[in-house]
């Protein structure tokens, strides 16, 4: 067998950021990290802490909405990026992601912000997305996670949070979506690890998604993608 044929997939790190504004939003982003390190081809090597920030609709900030928290988590994955992305949607409907309104209220949103350095743009996924260097809930919580984060071309994370004019705000009690013994199972219902989200489910949620458009015969997010 030749080198080239017997290679494994490649492996690539990718930025995923979360978001919801309806239920118990806090134990929703930690059971979608789990979900999401329970995928096969998927390791989450880092999650934030969730933030809050003003629902977005296609008319702009909406502070009659339910607040959002938001989050991201960093991966590695050997998925390629529709893959990624159809995990993704499974995860959302297993948390009761309903795409009947364009930006509307969701339980959960999980977006691709960058593949490696991959670029793509397609029906329904675009990267890097598109709307993250405007999105303060998104950039917020990726440099908690890593203060080098670059958005591909777009330049350095740090820099393109200084330049937008809003910020988010803390979840008193927040803590890092990431528990190491919910990184590699996914969690039993009632176990002691949904107590956390009790401390961090202050009103204050984080912000809203730009998501790619959905798989066909959904209707469809914001052409971005990133909550």
């Amino acid at each position: 067998m030749s080198g080239a044929a017997g290679a494994g997939p490649v492996a690539r790190r990718g930025v995923i950021a979360l978001g919801s504004n309806l239920g118990d939003r806090d134990e929703l982003l930690r059971d979608a990290v789990a979900a999401l390190a329970a995928t096969p081809g998927v390791t989450v090597t880092a999650a934030s802490s969730p933030v809050s920030s003003v629902a977005v609709t296609l008319a702009g900030p909406d502070a009659s909405k339910p607040t959002y928290l938001n989050a991201v988590a960093l991966v590695e994955t050997t998925l390629e990026p529709l893959a990624l992305l159809d995990a993704l949607q499974a995860i959302e409907h297993d948390h009761g992601r309903v795409r009947d309104e364009r930006w509307g209220d969701r339980t959960l949103d999980l977006d691709v912000v960058v593949l490696g350095d991959l670029e793509l743009d397609t029906e329904r996924l675009t990267l890097p997305h598109p709307s993250a260097a405007e999105r303060a809930f998104v950039l917020e919580p990726w440099l908690q996670v890593d203060e080098e984060a670059r958005l591909g071309t777009r330049g350095r994370v740090a820099d393109l949070l200084a330049a937008l004019p809003d910020r988010t705000r803390p979840v008193p009690g927040a803590t890092g979506l990431l528990v190491p013994a919910r990184a590699s199972t996914a969690p039993a219902p009632g176990s002691d690890d949904a107590s956390d989200a009790a401390a961090a489910g202050s009103d204050d949620a984080s912000g809203p998604d730009g998501a790619r458009a959905p798989a066909p015969a959904r209707v469809p997010d914001s052409a971005g993608g990133a909550s």
